[in-house]
């Protein structure tokens, strides 16, 4: 990593192809359909090496809707907590389904759906309320969630002109959580299964996890289908695709030592570049370090981001040996849910992204600069 320009987010092609690998014989094997979920990861350089392995993506937004068009060169199943009357007609366009998230919002859209000069497959988020997520931030399940539709919503009957259902309230979750899951689904909406073309399984699926049971997995997806032979199945997990395939390069610019405690600054940021670790929360792995930091450690630090933010750090890593200014600092597994988060408060600079190739050989993608963060602002 020493020559790597920092901040960097740094790809690497031979961790993608194997999680690539994997969901391609999951697919293959349980004759479901998988695909990528932008929200978790949208790095759109590396396309074309997902297009190899998978053949869809799921988007929220017209601009994810269009970036799929364009990049992943499909129409995509689209889903929004709510459409935007003026983009609607766009997101058409770039769809292949869409999905709502109300009756109100199918009610509301389907005769321009209808009128649509190519098919777009029409379905409706539900909401079984069981998940097995803990924090409330990431619980699409919790009480009065505003995600999906409860079964009492549809009052015994489903609205003509729905092809499918869609759920989605996992998170970095386990097969065995999924089989739970369905459990609940199939006892309250599997009465509207006849009239229905496909289901979508949402995201949460993380097959790619060191320990993820995948033959259990498939199972749980044959056992589904020998029930419902004619229906499409759709999973679209986003932290699969790009779990543990990248890094996020940064160097200690300083170190301030107040009443005891030595914090490392980085020319990176946790509220800027990995806002997940302060909102989810969760402690990132630091490469050559350990977050088990006890009282005989000798070389403790905190790792301060470089925004003013005064909780813009991370509590104590215990290092191997002393840190010094111009040492580097890796977080491991930066690329899912981290890039597509970045902001740039306090016009604190976007990391570059690089691509290390199979070959070794690594691939500047883009640097950023004032103009970057300029066009963001009026």
């Amino acid at each position: 990593m020493k020559n790597t320009p920092s901040p960097c987010f740094v790809l690497d092609e031979a961790a993608l192809r194997r999680n690539l690998s994997l969901i391609a014989r999951v697919q293959k094997e349980a004759d479901v359909q998988i695909i990528l979920a932008f929200k978790g990861f949208s790095m759109w350089s590396a396309f074309p090496i997902v297009r190899e392995y998978v053949h869809g993506a799921t988007a929220s937004s017209l601009s994810e809707a269009r970036l799929c068009f364009e990049e992943m060169k499909t129409r995509s199943h689209t889903y929004s907590v709510a459409y935007l009357p003026g983009e609607f007609s766009k997101i058409l366009k770039y769809s292949s389904h869409i999905t709502f998230n109300s009756i109100a919002q199918f009610k509301k859209y389907k005769g321009r759906v209808e009128r649509h000069n190519e098919p777009v497959s029409m379905g409706i988020r539900v909401n079984p309320g069981w998940s097995p997520v803990e924090t409330d931030l990431y619980n699409p399940a919790s009480p009065g969630s505003r995600l999906g539709e409860p079964l009492e919503n549809f009052k015994g009957k489903l609205p003509e002109g729905v092809e499918g259902l869609h759920f989605h309230t996992l998170c970095e979750s386990s097969s065995y959580d999924l089989e739970q899951l369905l459990q609940h689904f199939e006892r309250q909406f599997s009465a509207f299964f006849p009239k229905l073309k496909w289901v979508n399984f949402g995201g949460g699926h993380l097959m790619t996890r060191q320990g993820y049971d995948v033959e259990h997995l498939i199972g749980v997806l044959k056992g589904f289908k020998k029930r419902y032979p004619h229906l499409q199945v759709i999973l679209e997990p986003g932290s699969a695709f790009a779990w543990d395939t990248g890094v996020l390069v940064s160097t200690v610019l300083d170190i301030v030592n107040n009443k005891g405690v030595k914090t490392a600054i980085l020319d990176s940021s946790f509220t800027c570049h990995m806002p997940d670790t302060l909102e989810m929360p969760y402690r990132p792995r630091v490469r050559g370090a350990s977050s088990d930091v006890k009282p005989t450690d000798k070389h403790r630090y905190r790792l301060g981001g470089v925004s003013c933010l005064s909780g813009d750090y991370m509590e104590e890593y215990a290092f191997d040996e002393k840190l010094k200014v111009g040492q580097r600092v890796v977080f491991e597994d930066m690329i899912h849910y981290t890039m597509v988060k970045t902001t740039t408060f306090n016009g604190v600079t976007h990391p570059s992204i690089a691509i290390m190739h199979t070959d070794g050989n690594l691939e500047m993608v883009r640097r950023f600069g004032y103009n970057d963060y300029k066009k963001r602002l009026s």
